[in-house]
């Protein structure tokens, strides 16, 4: 692609571009709402009078029901089009960034916080627009340009929050700073709702045959996905563990860290049935959608796909975008405490790991156009691994610019290898990318909650060994990860079978 060309695909105001422009931002305003407490977080234990603990369950909770929204989400924009889907995500972001703005308490913070995860299934959203509007040989670079541009929403509120809060003064100043953020998001909703269209001029809005679960090709990819759930609501009770009153006992080398005791135990063990039963209810409605084929009802050759691609890259996107939300988590509070610097510096500096998705995604997503989807996404996984072992044996007596380049030039490889998974995810099946967006999706913050309660419980420098293992594992199966065919056969309203071009 010459320069040329990507100025009038890319950096255009019109056509595809400007959906594209239009969805990043989307994208970018649910990730400043998501993230708006992080740089804040010091001034929000001062003003609650909160403890360490207390802090870092919020950070959990934040990340907690974006995996069940993730799925939910994709189901909804495959259903109803990512423009209905996208407007009214930002409306709610709204309201329940005013919610967490004004609580007057941990529990209402709390309750807040869970609630706020359901923004971060915006990205799903996204994904789904972006494949409509793009041929393959660009859509690498196009989701990469998206997935970056976006993420800079959770490095913009750690550069400016903390000076937006301090132009209101006053203990209670961060209010007025996330409120500022909901503002924003509403007015967005609108805009957004009136400058885009779900497919271009003559195209065909492909949906599902059935909704409420993942239409499969093969009995063993039924149970295959069945299996493949059990993380997802693993990850969910393990934070109803983590914030019980009995909680979890764990050394950490100086203290004890008991449970949280935001709830009861009586309320926990209500919660555990509830996942049992949403497992139940998963199981079934997914039995609903594939039940024709279940019983050996023939299907198309050219309509099979395989599960195997969904599992990989789900896997893949837990250690890239897990990590990378867990470390913009925690990586502000990591400089305060390690190197001794100020809020405003330490929320800079944290700002940098996750500015560096501007270019990564998008170099991700333009490698994996031009050199294969497999390749690609294995070499950039190894490198993160590397990245990640060698943050692990950063010490305070490191100079500052040293440790802030090794963090970028990791978070370059984290980065790029997302944008490779999410440059093959639209390549699976058509009809049912926001599904499998949202499976992908929801593993990703699987991951974060995974690394998260690591966090909580061990050292900086054990936290990045983790993350490193964890990224080697992903590494290793992407070796089994099949490149996608050149053709993709989708169902036209009329019954026929189409073959797309994909290449």
């Amino acid at each position: 692609m010459n320069t040329g060309s990507i100025k009038q695909n890319f950096l255009s105001l019109k056509g595809r571009a400007k959906i594209l422009h239009s969805t990043w931002l989307a994208f970018f305003i649910t990730f400043l709402v998501w993230f708006n407490h992080v740089p804040l977080m010091s001034t929000i234990k001062s003003s609650m009078g909160l403890s360490d603990l207390e802090a870092k369950i919020l950070l959990i909770l934040n990340v907690a029901l974006t995996i069940p929204a993730r799925i939910v989400t994709g189901m909804l924009v495959d259903k109803y089009g990512p423009r209905l889907t996208y407007s009214a995500l930002l409306a709610v972001s709204a309201g329940l960034c005013f919610f967490f703005a004004f609580a007057q308490s941990f529990e209402t913070l709390a309750l807040a916080k869970f609630l706020m995860g359901f923004v971060g299934a915006g990205f799903v959203i996204g994904i789904r627009m972006i494949s409509e509007w793009y041929p393959s040989n660009q859509l690498g670079l196009a989701e990469g340009l998206y997935k970056g541009l976006g993420n800079v929403g959770s490095a913009v509120a750690a550069g400016t929050l903390v000076y937006v809060a301090s132009l209101f003064g006053g203990e209670d100043n961060w209010r007025y700073a996330i409120a500022t953020t909901g503002v924003i998001a509403l007015v967005y909703s609108v805009f957004y709702y009136n400058a885009v269209t779900d497919t271009p001029a003559g195209s065909t809005y492909f949906k599902p045959n059935k909704s409420g679960g993942l239409e499969l090709t093969s009995k063993f990819d039924f149970v295959f996905c069945i299996l493949f759930n059990i993380p997802m609501l693993l990850a969910l009770g393990v934070l109803t563990w983590r914030v019980t009153d009995s909680g979890i006992v764990a050394g950490t080398g100086q203290a004890v860290v008991s449970g949280a005791g935001l709830i009861s135990d009586e309320v926990s063990y209500a919660i555990y049935a509830l996942l049992l039963g949403l497992f139940a209810l998963q199981t079934y409605k997914l039995f609903q959608v594939n039940n024709e084929m279940l019983q050996s009802k023939p299907i198309n050759p050219l309509l099979r796909y395989k599960f195997k691609q969904v599992a990989i890259l789900s896997i893949g996107y837990a250690v890239t975008f897990g990590a990378e939300l867990s470390v913009i988590s925690m990586l502000a509070q990591y400089f305060e405490n390690q190197f001794l610097v100020s809020a405003a510096a330490a929320g800079i500096f944290g700002a940098c790991f996750a500015a560096v998705d501007v270019l990564s995604c998008p170099s991700g997503g333009l490698i994996s156009d031009k050199f294969g989807r497999k390749k690609p996404l294995i070499i950039l996984l190894t490198g993160a691994a590397i990245g990640f072992f060698t943050m692990s044996m950063i010490t305070p007596e490191w100079p500052l610019p040293t440790v802030v380049a090794t963090m970028m030039l990791c978070s370059f490889f984290l980065g790029s290898a997302a944008g490779c998974v999410f440059a093959v995810v639209p390549l699976v099946k058509r009809k049912l990318t926001g599904q499998i967006a949202g499976t992908v999706g929801a593993y990703g913050n699987v991951g974060a909650v995974g690394f998260l309660l690591v966090f909580s419980f061990v050292t900086p420098s054990i936290f990045f060994v983790t993350i490193a293992v964890s990224i080697a594992f992903a590494a290793l199966c992407s070796v089994f990860l099949d490149e996608p065919s050149n053709k993709m056969a989708e169902v036209l309203p009329d019954g026929s079978v189409q073959l797309i071009e994909v290449h």
